[in-house]
């Protein structure tokens, strides 16, 4: 009736992924702080909205980008106590969560203003607002360039690229109001342009709310099929059942796996431990506890659990 525990971790993979985060949040902070005062001013000036919620979006990029860094410096830091075991990786995904609420807020907020600007359209210095949008796509792009690498496996980078994208969008739509009210006059593009723009980010920002309250709800990770992984689990040599599964992730790149697994007498247990975690690496589930019973115990605990002695 004895059970075997066993827990197993991976870290080394993340060192280099983090060090390059880091150093991409950093950098794009500084770009992007730096081009969102000169918008902003360039909005005033010209009387534009387009490039005002331009601004707006750059600021909350700013703000996003400041606590990815954070995030990931914080994120990194050892347990201090052991009241934090996995220390302090969730707050990456706190960060998010917020960049994910502060995105959601400024859009709807645009769309507002969009809105009582075409009941009531307001004048705007076409060739002004054309230069400062060409000059805030070209910082856009530049700064999505330096994110990209990371945002693919990594929520908390992946939130701040998506702002960097709405960015990038937004300066797009702000060059195309600029030529149709330069050259016809047409002042309705200004907020018409911000509407369109705000929507595409809003539905951004819906997608990282979403992936963020998964995550601190400890639900599965959308792209495994648990009901899958069980029935691989239960096909292995020596296995006679599995029970207590439980798939979750703690933060980006850092998914978390739990079983009990009731093996057949006179296996190895080592020897099955073995495959079982060959079968998760390909999951990319590294991080995993893996209870080993035998038939025995397993029989046991559910009569046990019949008589009410649970």
């Amino acid at each position: 009736m004895g059970k075997d525990i066993v827990h197993h971790e991976k870290k080394d993979h993340h060192v280099h992924h983090h060090a390059a985060n880091q150093r991409a949040l950093l950098i794009s902070f500084i770009i992007i702080s730096g081009f969102m005062i000169v918008e902003a001013i360039g909005g005033y000036v010209s009387g534009s909205l387009a490039l005002l919620s331009d601004a707006g979006h750059m600021l909350s990029d700013a703000i996003s980008l400041g606590l990815s860094y954070t995030a990931i410096l914080v994120g990194n830091r050892a347990s201090v106590n052991n009241r934090k075991t996995f220390g302090y990786k969730r707050f990456e995904i706190l960060a998010a969560l917020f960049n994910g609420a502060l995105l959601l807020f400024i859009s709807v907020w645009i769309v507002v203003e969009a809105i009582s600007r075409i009941n009531a359209p307001v004048e705007v210095a076409s060739f002004e607002m054309m230069v400062i949008a060409c000059i805030g796509l070209l910082v856009n792009l530049v700064v999505a360039r330096i994110l990209h690498g990371g945002s693919e496996d990594n929520l908390n980078v992946h939130s701040a690229f998506l702002h960097v994208l709405g960015d990038l969008l937004g300066s797009l739509g702000a060059i195309a109001a600029a030529v149709l009210i330069f050259l016809f006059g047409w002042n309705l593009a200004d907020p018409i342009a911000s509407i369109v723009v705000s929507l595409i980010i809003i539905k951004s920002s819906w997608s990282i709310l979403r992936d963020s309250i998964n995550i601190l709800m400890e639900a599965k990770p959308d792209h495994l099929d648990i009901e899958k992984i069980r029935q691989e689990i239960t096909a292995i040599d020596g296995v006679d059942g599995i029970h207590d599964l439980h798939i979750w992730t703690i933060t980006s790149e850092f998914l978390s796996l739990s079983c009990h697994l009731t093996a057949k007498d006179g296996v190895d247990r080592d020897e099955l431990l073995r495959h079982v975690e060959t079968l998760l690496s390909h999951y990319r589930l590294d991080h995993s506890t893996i209870q080993i019973e035998s038939v025995h115990f397993n029989t046991c605990r559910s009569d046990c659990a019949h008589h009410g002695h649970h």
